[in-house]
């Protein structure tokens, strides 16, 4: 008799998880990808975004579909597009979007929408993924600090106290990004000095490759580059006047080997796949979504060869340490470091 009612057990067990799947293989989710200008393959957040649409393709069986914005006022439009031809979600990528997103979504109260990158709350149809950036910018900064300080290390490098940021626009996500790598920074060596800039441009390499220079010219050999793909003027000048940089939101290492420390990455990709796997199985996140180290919302690329093991092992306490709220890293700019600007 017992043995009966185990194995009903098992049954019942074994149905529940099979009802669980069941929106997985129903009518194919529509899901609508609205992207700004820059290219789909720009090894930056667009790319990144675009994996995880396609990953839900392969893995969901969802039908997904991308458009590239022409203008600021395609935004709005192609989400309206989406909306009215039976999209079920519909994603925009940056802070751009975010009065587009919220006038879509009033508009279809029927149509759910993801708004990736900045915080929007008070919306039943639109989920905010964010990003604690600073979390792994700070290991950016701790790791630069800590090769800098090493005069052992065979890399391109001074060693002179001396590092630098190229960011692109001055806004909120950026500035996030920067305070992590600023108390990092100062995390290992209290004196560092830590020179930054804006771009103020998208899309523009040549102009995130001056400012690189300009900033090493100041003394600065490892350069934290936040400017998108403006940002791979950064990687260009590391290779031509043999210097580090850092790259961010996609594994630059490969665009020049040993002249790129390490990347971090907010993974776009992540926060699109889980959306869309949690509105299939009916369970849509509205509001705020938070993405960090340790849900897996963040990652650091592999390490340049040349750095030591020890100092992997260090990062790797330093992350635990801030996984374990041990290290807690602002969000704001610290005082002193708005002072060295460049």
């Amino acid at each position: 008799m017992k043995r009966a009612n185990d194995q009903v057990g098992f049954l019942i067990m074994v149905l529940i998880w099979l009802m669980s799947l069941l929106p997985l293989y129903g009518a194919p989710l529509k899901v609508g990808l609205v992207k700004d200008y820059a290219r789909l393959n720009d090894r930056s957040f667009n790319q990144l975004t675009y994996q995880g649409l396609v990953q839900a393709e392969k893995e969901l069986g969802i039908r997904g579909t991308a458009v590239v914005a022409k203008k600021d006022s395609d935004y709005l439009f192609n989400m309206q597009r989406y909306a009215r031809g039976g999209y079920d979600l519909v994603i925009g990528v940056g802070v751009f979007m975010t009065e587009a997103i919220k006038d879509a979504a009033v508009q279809f109260p029927g149509t759910k929408f993801l708004l990736i990158d900045v915080p929007v709350e008070g919306f039943p149809n639109i989920s905010s993924a964010i990003f604690a950036s600073q979390e792994i910018s700070f290991l950016a900064g701790a790791l630069s600090a800590l090769v800098d300080r090493d005069q052992s290390i065979q890399l391109p490098i001074r060693h002179n106290g001396i590092l630098s940021i190229v960011g692109g626009l001055k806004i909120h996500s950026v500035d996030i990004y920067m305070a992590g790598f600023f108390q990092g920074a100062r995390y290992i060596n209290p004196d560092i000095e830590v020179l930054h800039g804006y771009t103020g441009v998208l899309g523009n390499p040549v102009v995130g490759k001056q400012l690189a220079l300009s900033q090493h010219s100041k003394g600065s050999d490892i350069i934290y580059q936040l400017a998108g793909d403006t940002g791979l003027g950064v990687i260009e000048a590391s290779k031509e006047a043999n210097f580090l940089s850092v790259s961010s939101n996609s594994d630059q290492d490969s665009l020049v080997l040993d002249h790129v420390l390490t990347s971090t990455n907010k993974l776009f990709n992540v926060a699109v796949f889980s959306t869309i796997e949690e509105t299939l199985r009916d369970n849509f996140p509205a509001g705020l979504v938070l993405y960090n180290l340790e849900n897996g919302g963040l990652d650091i690329s592999r390490l340049n060869k040349k750095v030591p093991q020890y100092i992997s092992y260090r990062l790797g306490q330093i992350k635990e340490d801030i996984i374990d709220g041990n290290i807690r890293v602002g969000m704001e700019i610290p005082v002193w470091a708005k002072h060295q600007n460049q």
